[in-house]
């Protein structure tokens, strides 16, 4: 809003003062009441307007007045039903914008989409147009504003907090820094509060001494203005703060910087910043960067965006810092940034009321999402319709502070805390018993102890390994809904290895009831012996009839050799095929070395050297049954084997 003059509140950033000429002598209320509008005395033009109103309530310069003063103090929630009146009489484009403004400060968000439609058909202005249709679009945004930490909750500091203001709370060396209206002497016309001092207490986090709060002992806080919005440099030598709003004659026209700095026994008296350039801008609100190297603000200098922008500086050679920069339309907008909050991880948090929020000042990060830096509202767990700002981090992101003058409060502007509150995960411990067996000759199962067991992740990296106990047992701990491998080996054995999953082996997250909850699994891993020149069955390897061509339920017998190879390889095998006697010999060896070669064949296209493998057509030269009869007699003796006949390793 460059064609609108912004006040910011004395609640948490200091008044700039509207600089117009004074009216002569004032004979009359009105004449009274339009000086102390004038010379920025809000509060005081509140009442005097408002008596105006008590004879004339229709009056529209009352009322008009009324409602600029409540706006140009942060008030403009009080302000609805005094544009009204102006809207009823002559409406403008402003008086209609800033009633739409304030009725989304109540949170009344059609009323106030309304008053932005009919500000519209008021101007000609593109840019005014474009103004009312950012509102519309940002009460739009609303709906779609979620929490960026859902279980964050703010809790007021009420013993903390006075009756007037407090806030902006920072946090240096076991040191809580704060502004507060508490025990201050004398009323800020501009806003009807007591002026604010720099106050603070010992703190360990968010866990303050609220007994402890005393006046800054740094240097003297000034009678007669308001004084807030400290900084503290990251090496605690250097405090920047807000001062303005002054009684006095002759002093600064505005809100402006200034720096005390830690000279060796002490801190120097407060010196005027250059940063601030004239003397006629407000700046406020700083803050500095994680290494003390850049000072950021807000002011509302010319060749901003709106009422109030942030802006950096960067400390030059000599300690001070240069001139300021705005910090550009992706966090400025028309409406005001304050607050600056940057991180040590990038992020950069502020306070506005130009981005889509709930009303008035949100808290929002400006980061990187989805590989692109964007402007995100902190949610409705944070953010309300009233102010909310000066977020300070004291265990990031778990625990800090933010100031909020929303309902429910203590005072006007209040310190609240905010800590995770999310759940501590229900735990669940999955325990694999494994035992390792072999065959005996008497083909029944038995125990194998002192087998190499290694337990590997679905990324092949291995976890876990031990011997197998004298009772073939050892143990190993998985994670819940995970994949992983387990191989095992003996000398004398054929190693193998096998897929292990928790997948469904444990209860649903939502099912537990238990904050642990201990599941045993179990499993068994029988070795072969691994003996030279014994011949192995491969069962179920069949072919179709005087053919030599793999069929797919070979294939599948056929993996699991190829498997046995993969897990041992250090040993050659001979791969032989025996037919039946129904045929010439001549005939029968031709098609058992064909077939034995098609198998080898199949074994080097899943991966396995040839070297390692020997195919070997016996015809009936080997079989195991002579005489045979019956079909299944014949069966018997058309079969494919293997069998290990050197070992390298």
């Amino acid at each position: 809003m460059r064609n609108i003059k912004f006040t910011l509140p004395a609640s948490r950033c200091l008044l700039p003062v509207l600089l117009l000429v004074l009216q002569a002598s004032c004979t009359s209320l009105q004449q009274k009441a339009q000086t102390q509008f004038n010379t920025g005395e809000y509060q005081l033009a509140i009442a005097s307007y408002s008596k105006l109103l008590e004879n004339e309530p229709d009056n529209s310069e009352a009322n008009f007045y009324i409602a600029e003063s409540y706006r140009l103090s942060n008030r403009i929630e009080k302000a609805t039903e005094y544009y009204e009146k102006v809207n009823e009489a002559d409406a403008t484009f402003d008086s209609q914008y800033h009633k739409g403004k304030s009725l989304k400060g109540k949170g009344e968000y059609e009323e106030a989409k309304k008053a932005f439609e009919a500000a519209k058909t008021l101007t000609m202005d593109d840019e005014k147009i474009a103004l009312a249709n950012k509102e519309i679009q940002n009460i739009d945004a609303i709906a779609d504003i979620t929490p960026i930490w859902p279980n964050h909750e703010l809790e007021n500091y009420t013993l903390l907090n006075s009756s007037g203001l407090d806030y902006a709370p920072v946090l240096s060396e076991n040191q809580l820094f704060f502004t507060s209206s508490r025990g201050a002497g004398g009323m800020y016309t501009g806003s009807g509060q007591a002026y604010t001092r720099l106050f603070k207490t010992r703190a360990d986090g968010i866990n303050v001494d609220v007994q402890g709060v005393q006046t800054l002992t740094e240097f003297q806080n000034e009678s007669g203005l308001n004084q807030g919005a400290i900084a503290i440099s990251p090496d605690g030598n250097r405090i920047v703060y807000a001062r303005g709003n002054s009684n006095r004659k002759g002093d600064l026209p505005e809100v402006s910087l200034f720096s005390s700095t830690f000279n060796g026994s002490g801190f120097t008296q407060p010196a005027y910043m250059g940063v601030n350039g004239e003397p006629e801008y407000w700046n406020s609100t700083p803050a500095f960067s994680p290494d003390g190297e850049t000072l950021y603000f807000a002011s509302n200098r010319p060749g901003g965006y709106g009422g109030t922008d942030l802006y950096k500086a960067t400390k030059m050679a000599s300690g001070n810092y240069g001139a300021g920069v705005n910090l550009g339309p992706e966090i400025n907008t028309p409406g005001n940034e304050m607050f600056p909050r940057p991180l040590p991880n990038g992020e950069f948090y502020f306070s506005s009321d130009g981005h889509p929020g709930f009303g008035k000042l949100d808290l929002f990060v400006y980061k990187e999402v989805d590989g692109e830096n964007k402007v995100v509202n902190l949610g409705p767990n944070f953010n309300s319709v009233a102010d909310d700002f000066g977020i300070f981090f004291t265990k990031y992101p778990e625990e800090g502070f933010i100031t909020s003058n929303r309902e429910g409060g203590k005072g006007d502007d209040d310190i609240y805390f905010f800590k995770d509150m999310t759940p501590a995960p229900k735990v669940v411990n999955v325990m694999l018993n494994v035992v390792t067996k072999t065959i005996a000759e008497n083909g029944s199962e038995e125990i194998l102890p002192q087998v190499r067991v290694m337990l590997y992740d679905d990324k092949n990296e291995t976890l876990d390994g031990d011997l197998s106990s004298q009772s073939g047992r050892l143990r190993f701990s998985l994670e819940p809904n995970e994949n992983y491998s387990i191989i095992a080996s003996k000398t004398g054995y054929f190693a193998k290895s096998i897929p292990y999953t928790t997948v469904g082996k444990t209860p649903a997250e939502e099912d537990l009831i238990q904050d642990v909850t201990n599941i045993t699994l179990d499993t068994t891993i029988i070795l072969d012996q691994l003996i030279l020149e014994r011949a192995i069955v491969l069962e179920n390897i069949y072919y179709d009839l005087d053919k030599a061509d793999i069929r797919p339920d070979a294939a599948i017998e056929l993996d699991k050799l190829v498997k046995i190879l993969k897990d041992n390889p250090g040993i050659r095998i001979e791969l032989s095929s025996h037919t039946d006697a129904r045929a010439t010999d001549a005939y029968n060896d031709d098609l058992s070395q064909r077939r034995a070669e098609s198998a080898v064949a199949y074994i080097v296209s899943q991966g396995i050297s040839a070297d390692r493998l020997e195919a070997k057509g016996y015809g009936e030269r080997q079989l195991i049954i002579e005489n045979a009869q019956t079909e299944e007699e014949h069966q018997i003796n058309r079969r494919t084997e293997f069998k290990v006949i050197e070992i390298t390793e």
